[in-house]
């Protein structure tokens, strides 16, 4: 009798490769740590389907171009990487960007699956190239909405750089407190000092600053002169946008960049699959991945997934965003329409709100989840 053989290994995939467009920033004015944990979890998925034997027997590659947060440097990206015959696109991180990708990608019909952006009008009509893994701002801004608000926060201020994506959170914010109350001041961070924001903040009598801004700048010198300023003492600082969750943050901040609520896009426990993916992660980047490096390896699961079902033909492609049930590193993940978003959308990710534990500031410690 002859006992059972083991399985054979996966085959090397040796046909010529399928390429994908990988969009990221990587230089600065883009947010250059974003961009390289979004890169990390692109390029760890990438390895792992073509160590298990590719889409096909062709191996997956991926072609990086760095966006430096300039819309027409990434729509001058999307031209190449279509010439260059890639399948499909995957990444950015930053939403007005991510905005230009959408709609050259659109007009060339080529498939676009953003893996970080939340703006919720990444079309300026509906798309059948675009989909999204991130959810969409408004989204996640009205969960944070509501923690203030059930915090007892009705006085509101936001210290604001000027673009679409700052202007888009700002008025999400106005809808959702209005009808309890609340009121949200827009402070311009651009026309202001750190210390005019506090006079500001004062004369306001807010209980409550956002910071919707970059980071470092003007981030870090607007957190130090609220933590310092005698007449602020119980003032809450928020960052919806995420920034406190990069080590950065904690490095350049300390104990003044703790207790600063944020959003991130995690589950409440790891499913296994993203325990594994956050060691590799871990081991990759040398520390502990954000929730930016999840949807980048996630993006390359729903790809290469839509590669195995349909090819790399990319109408076909752009037809199947609707056909896929993928086992992502924060849960399952398919697509459908959302009222409002013009694009195919994961309906909806997790959401958590977390901070940097006061106690501890290189430890997160999750507030809310939803």
């Amino acid at each position: 009798m002859h006992s059972p053989s083991a399985p054979s290994p996966p085959q090397r995939p040796d046909g010529p490769s399928v390429r994908i467009g990988a969009l990221v920033p990587l230089t600065p004015p883009g947010w250059v740590e974003a961009g390289r944990q979004l890169l990390a979890g692109l390029e760890l998925a990438v390895r792992e389907v073509n160590a298990a034997g590719g889409v096909g027997g062709r191996p997956l590659e991926l072609l990086v171009r760095d966006t430096a947060a300039d819309p027409g440097r990434a729509e001058a990206a999307v031209e190449e990487l279509a010439g260059l015959g890639v399948a499909a696109l995957a990444g950015e991180y930053h939403s007005v960007v991510a905005r230009a990708v959408a709609g050259r990608a659109d007009a060339l019909g080529l498939p676009f699956l953003c893996s970080s952006a939340v703006l919720d009008a990444l079309t300026d009509r509906p798309s059948t190239w675009v989909a999204r893994i991130a959810p969409a701002q408004s989204h996640g801004w009205r969960r944070y909405a509501d923690f203030l608000l059930d915090a007892g926060h009705r006085r509101i201020a936001v210290a604001a750089d000027p673009s679409t994506y700052w202007a888009a959170g700002t008025e999400i914010l106005r809808e959702r407190v209005a009808p309890r109350g609340g009121a949200v001041l827009a402070l311009d961070a651009r026309a202001r000092t750190p210390a005019d924001l506090c006079d500001a903040l004062a004369a306001h009598r807010a209980t409550a600053l956002l910071l919707l801004v970059g980071h470092p700048e003007p981030a870090v010198p607007i957190v130090r002169a609220v933590r310092h300023d005698p007449r602020l003492p119980g003032l809450l600082l928020g960052a919806p946008a995420g920034q406190p969750e990069l080590p950065s943050w904690a490095r350049l901040l300390g104990e003044d960049g703790a207790g600063i609520p944020f959003l991130r896009y995690l589950p409440e426990r790891p499913t296994p699959l993203g325990a594994r993916v956050e060691a590799s992660l871990r081991e990759r980047l040398g520390g502990p991945p954000s929730f930016v490096a999840f949807e980048g390896y996630d993006t390359v699961a729903v790809l290469a997934e839509l590669l195995r079902l349909h090819g790399p033909e990319r109408a076909r492609i752009a037809a199947g965003w609707g056909d896929v049930a993928v086992e992502g590193t924060r849960g399952l993940i398919g697509f459908s329409h959302a009222p409002g978003i013009g694009v195919r959308q994961w309906v909806w990710p997790p959401v958590q709100i977390a901070d940097r534990d006061p106690a501890d500031p290189d430890r997160i410690r999750v507030l809310r989840t939803g």
